[in-house]
């Protein structure tokens, strides 16, 4: 029964926006003209949606915080105010967390000493006296694993009916999307597994002065509980504090992409959430991480695939995108890969015609453009797509001018995950030597050989000619060398320059030898 109020309470809720995208659809809901809508009322709806789910409770926040990552399933317009959503949530859901503080660590702190700090979607934040330090305690409200379970079955009945006014394409999207966010919320709900993420990400910071990873206290730990170091910071986007510690925004900018695609490319295990409100700076002028929640682990194999994906999004390389793509099981292994290919390049194409160029906008452009075929995000690609999302966005706010790409490209470059440009060149020119070396190699000879021919006058072309032309005349032979260089060069000139003006030489040469050979015919008449 109490299902039964939620579904209710759920599709009430969603309605009205439901109804007027149905109408979009079919002006009269089951016939009629579709009819366009701009950009102002797409916003508005988005805005009353991203409400709804704040009403909602965690759950739908969830929802919300995944769709703004997936532009396959959602317009650009929601997509960017779904990506607002941050740990808001009404104070009724779930119950009082002090209570669970007092169930886990009722007899190992001194309550009097607690103190509020923070609260989110899933858990709320205090501090505590323990063995005469301050720490910080992350606590998931109670009751809320089962109301979570139970949104997660009223999503999972509701997603039967909405896949009914969909095409194929964003059916199968979204069935995947559902049984991905399924495993993050879950896997979000476990303080156990966040205490053990934040220790692994630790250790692999722990030589690094520039960032700081909170210690964790694991024998305070629980799956309800995270016991960490308390660490005061100032927010990121706090100008006054990065000028009082002596660092510009676009060092910040720096040091933040540098930080995450070490953790995820190097490290394999990286946070997941990195908006305004889980980054801080230090008094000493540190980077703060909190909130590890939203963290995930790669494979070394997942690791190797991303870097491929990155490496073949700098060279543009086309193949290598469809094979990094395949491997990523973005897109099914058996998927028509002329017809990938060609939309590949028409997006690669497109990318490059644009002056500002931004990861959201590659993110986008690509997903658009593969709407025809079937693909998924699994989750841990998801997620790396929200940290390139949402860190951008934090590094653009930093500094406007950040260019989030080539901060990128700079990191990949320095840890050997890409060629420098330079070095890139000399391997595609060494790449262009070795494929030609044997063309090249036997030059020589072949045109020794028809030189010889043509000395020999053994060397005949058969044309139709209005002019009566004499048995002997080898200057014919010349021109026709002369012109066939010409339409050689004029072919290659695009791809290959060098062989290009080789045979733009050989094409003048043999129109001297023309030349000279019908005036020394004209002096002789």
């Amino acid at each position: 029964m109490n299902d039964y109020r939620r579904y209710v309470q759920v599709v009430v809720s969603f309605l009205p926006v439901a109804f007027a995208l149905l109408r979009d659809r079919r002006r009269y809901l089951l016939f009629g003209p579709s009819r366009r809508t701009s950009e102002a009322v797409d916003r508005r709806r988005a805005e009353r949606l991203r409400k709804t789910m704040l009403e909602l409770g965690p759950a739908f926040i969830k929802v919300g915080q995944v769709l703004s990552t997936r532009p396959d399933i959602v317009p650009p317009t929601y997509a960017d105010v779904f990506a607002k959503l941050q740990d808001e949530v009404p104070e009724e859901a779930g119950g009082e967390p002090f209570a669970v503080l007092e169930e886990e660590l009722g007899e190992t702190l001194d309550l009097e000493t607690v103190e509020p700090v923070a609260g989110g979607s899933l858990a709320f934040v205090y501090t505590a006296a323990y063995d005469d330090d301050r720490i910080a305690l992350k606590v998931r409200r109670p009751g809320l694993r089962a109301l979570v379970e139970r949104d997660l079955r009223v999503i999972r009945r509701l997603l039967p009916i909405l896949l009914l006014f969909v095409d194929e394409r964003q059916r199968y999207s979204l069935e995947n999307a559902a049984n991905d966010f399924e495993e993050i919320i879950v896997d979000e709900l476990d303080l156990e597994r966040e205490a053990t993420m934040m220790v692994e990400i630790g250790e692999n910071f722990a030589d690094d002065d520039r960032v700081v990873i909170p210690d964790v206290y694991p024998e305070l730990c629980s799956k309800r509980v995270v016991a960490m170091e308390y660490v005061e910071g100032q927010k990121i986007t706090d100008e006054e504090a990065l000028s009082d510690v002596g660092t510009t925004p676009s060092e910040m900018a720096t040091l933040i992409t540098r930080i995450y695609l070490k953790m995820g490319l190097v490290d394999g295990v990286f946070h997941a959430d990195p908006h305004p409100g889980n980054l801080a700076v230090t008094s000493e002028g540190r980077l703060v991480i909190y909130d590890y929640g939203m963290s995930q682990r790669l494979t070394e194999q997942e690791q190797e695939d991303i870097a491929s994906l990155y490496r073949t999004l700098v060279r543009r390389d086309v193949d290598g995108l469809v094979n990094a793509l395949v491997a990523l099981e973005v897109l099914e292994p058996t998927v028509d890969r002329v017809a990938v290919r060609q939309v590949l390049e028409m997006v690669i194409e497109t990318l490059q015609g644009q002056s500002a160029l931004t990861w959201r906008t590659i993110i986008t452009e690509l997903f658009a453009m593969l709407h025809d075929f079937p693909f998924r995000i699994p989750p841990n690609v998801m997620l790396l797509v929200r940290v390139g999302t949402v860190g951008e966005g934090v590094c653009r706010s930093l500094d406007p001018e950040f260019d989030f790409l080539e901060a990128t490209q700079s990191f990949l470059v320095d840890h050997g995950f890409v060629e420098s440009e330079l070095e890139t060149l000399f391997e595609d020119v060494r790449t262009d030597l070795r494929r030609s070396a044997p063309v090249v190699a036997g030059m020589p000879a072949r045109l020794d050989a028809v030189l010889g021919q043509l000395e020999r006058g053994e060397l005949v072309v058969r044309t139709e000619s209005t002019d009566p032309v004499r048995a002997d005349d080898s200057g014919l032979g010349y021109a026709v060398l002369s012109s066939a260089f010409v339409i050689s060069s004029a072919v290659v000139v695009t791809y290959e320059p060098l062989y290009a003006a080789i045979g733009a030489a050989f094409a003048l040469w043999f129109l001297a030898l023309y030349v000279r050979n019908r005036l020394g015919r004209t002096k002789t008449s």
